[in-house]
């Protein structure tokens, strides 16, 4: 190995740029509700709380995205109540439909219309017999 770059790893120098902050979620609403006040706030409200432009256009983006998703589930109807009013009673027809049979002999069977068929043929078997 070349002594030349074996001296260039000899020194070695860390600077601290700083512990990573942690942001609570409750905290970046806060920040990204500032920015969203009014026009032109970004680069503003991201000076005033310490951090870069572009991490707070990445929250701004993750609000509206939750927002937007948000709205996909149920959600709540305004509700407006009308006066109660009676419903329309259904009139009753009092026409009565009604069948005569006259049997062989004379006889006569009055029915109404709505007369079970079975019923009813039964009956005209027995009746009509000589």
């Amino acid at each position: 190995m070349d002594s030349h770059t074996h001296r260039a790893f000899e020194r070695l120098e860390i600077i601290e740029t700083g512990r990573r902050r942690r942001w609570s979620d409750e905290a970046k609403l806060k920040i990204v509700l500032e920015s969203l006040a009014g026009p032109r706030l970004v680069s503003a409200t991201a000076r005033r709380h310490g951090i870069s432009r572009s991490q707070l256009v990445t929250w701004r983006r993750a609000f509206r995205a939750e927002r937007a998703g948000s709205q996909a589930g149920p959600t709540f109807v305004p509700v407006v109540l009308a006066p109660v009013s009676e419903p329309p009673k259904p009139q009753m027809t009092t026409a009565v439909s009604r069948m005569e049979i006259v049997l062989n002999g004379g006889r006569r069977i009055v029915v109404d219309a709505d007369v079970d068929a079975e019923a009813l043929a039964r009956i005209v078997a027995v009746l009509d017999q000589p």
